[in-house]
C-alpha cells in the first residue's frame, strides 16, 4: 500500500515503515506533518465534547461480549435457550430416562368432537387410554366408574364428552393422540402381553411415549415389516375392518420357483375359511420366480402364508413393506418413528388405499 503524498510504502494497516509516528493536536501524525486515521474529531477536543472513535482491541472485544452475553441469558430457560426466538442458539434438550424429547415427537390436530354427542362409556375409557374396550366392561360391571357423581354399572351406558368421569375416585383425562410407525423385526410377537414372555413389538416402543398404545392389526412372529401403533381406536377400527379394505403390499420369499400353472390358480382366487381370496397384484422384481411382490386387500390371519401353502408352497421369508399407504422407508430394521401431521390427516380421511 503507498501514501498518496509522497508515495512512500507503509504497510496496510500499519504505520510507515521510514518514521515513527507521534500525537500531534489529538491525531496521530508523521514527522512531515502526513497524518493517518485519526483516533477522534481533530477538530473538536475531548473536553468540548469530542468522541473517539471506537478501535477494536481485545479489550473492546471483551466489553463487547459483556454487553452480548446478558441479552442471550435473558432467553435462557432451565431446560435451555427459549425456543420461540428463532435467532438464538438451541442447544439439545437432554433425554429424559430414554423418553423421546418433545422435539422428536409429533403434535397432532385434534379432531372436532360434537360436544352434544354421546359415546359409549367403555370406548370413552379406551380413548382415554385407561385400558381396553373389553377390559372397561369389567370395570364399569365392579362398579368402579362414575359419571358425574353416579356409579354406572350399565354396559350400554353413553356419556357426553363434557361429563365428569371418574375411575376409582381419579378423574379420566383425554389422551394426546399418539401414531408410531415400526419396522418389525423377526422373532417379534405382536401383542401388548406375552404369556409366555416372549420379545414384543411393545418391548421395543415402550420408551417412545408416556401414552398406552396398541398395534393396528397382527404380523406373524417371523414376519417383517410396516406396523402401525397408536392410541386412536377410531382410527385403528378403520384400517383394520375388511370392509375399508386397505392395501397391504408384501416381499415373499417361496422354498421354491412359483410355476406358472400355481399362478394362475392363484391370481383366479383361492378359498380361505369360505372366503375367496384373490390378489390384487402379482409380480416378479427379481429374475427367479422365487420372490414375487404380491398386494392384497384381504386382513385374514396369516392370509399370505395361507395362499401359497394352498397352491403347494411354503413361505420362507415374508416382509409387509406397505399398509394403508404407509411405508418403512428410511426406518431401520427393529426401528420406528412418529407418523407426520400430513400422515395422520390422510389416514384419518381414508385418503390412502
Amino acid at each position: 500500500m503507498f501514501d498518496p503524498n509522497n508515495r512512500t510504502p507503509r504497510r496496510q494497516g500499519g504505520y510507515r515503515q521510514d518514521e515513527n509516528p507521534r500525537e500531534r493536536n489529538g491525531a496521530t501524525m508523521y514527522a512531515d506533518g502526513a497524518s493517518i486515521r485519526p483516533r477522534f474529531n481533530p477538530s473538536v477536543t475531548p473536553n468540548e465534547g469530542g468522541r473517539k472513535r471506537q478501535r477494536f482491541t481485545r479489550t473492546a472485544g471483551a466489553a463487547r461480549a459483556e454487553k452480548i452475553e446478558p441479552r442471550r441469558n435473558a432467553f435462557r430457560t432451565e431446560g435451555g435457550y427459549d425456543q420461540t426466538n428463532d435467532r438464538t442458539f438451541r442447544p439439545r434438550p437432554k433425554h429424559n430416562a430414554g423418553v423421546y424429547s418433545q422435539r422428536k415427537r409429533q403434535e397432532y390436530q385434534t379432531k372436532y368432537e360434537d360436544p352434544t354427542k354421546p359415546i359409549r362409556l367403555n370406548k370413552y375409557l379406551a380413548n382415554a387410554g385407561i385400558c381396553s374396550r373389553r377390559e372397561a366392561d369389567d370395570f364399569i360391571q365392579a362398579g368402579v366408574i362414575s359419571v358425574n357423581g353416579e356409579v354406572v354399572d350399565n354396559l350400554g351406558a353413553k356419556v357426553l364428552p363434557t361429563d365428569k368421569i371418574m375411575f376409582h375416585d381419579q378423574p379420566v383425562r383425554r389422551e394426546r393422540k399418539v401414531y408410531i410407525l415400526l419396522n418389525k423385526p423377526k422373532n417379534t410377537v405382536t401383542t401388548t402381553d406375552d404369556p409366555e414372555e416372549r420379545h414384543t413389538v411393545m418391548d421395543i416402543v415402550r420408551n417412545a411415549c408416556a401414552e398406552r398404545i396398541y398395534p393396528v392389526g397382527r404380523l406373524d412372529r417371523n414376519t417383517t415389516g410396516v406396523l402401525l401403533l397408536t392410541n386412536d381406536g377410531d382410527l385403528a377400527a378403520k384400517l383394520t375392518h375388511p370392509k375399508f379394505g386397505k392395501k397391504k403390499i408384501y416381499a415373499v420369499t417361496l422354498d421354491r420357483d412359483f410355476e406358472e400353472a400355481d399362478e394362475a390358480v392363484l391370481r383366479a382366487g383361492v378359498i380361505l375359511d369360505d372366503e375367496k381370496i384373490v390378489p390384487d397384484a402379482l409380480e416378479f422384481p427379481q429374475e427367479d420366480r422365487k420372490h414375487i411382490g404380491l398386494e392384497i386387500h384381504s386382513g385374514q390371519n396369516r392370509v399370505v402364508r395361507r395362499m401359497f401353502e394352498k397352491v403347494g408352497y411354503k413361505v420362507t421369508k415374508l416382509d409387509r413393506v406397505s399398509f394403508a399407504g404407509l411405508t418403512k422407508k428410511n426406518v431401520a430394521r427393529g426401528k420406528y418413528r412418529f407418523l407426520t401431521p400430513k400422515e395422520v390427516a390422510m389416514l384419518q380421511m381414508g385418503a390412502f388405499e
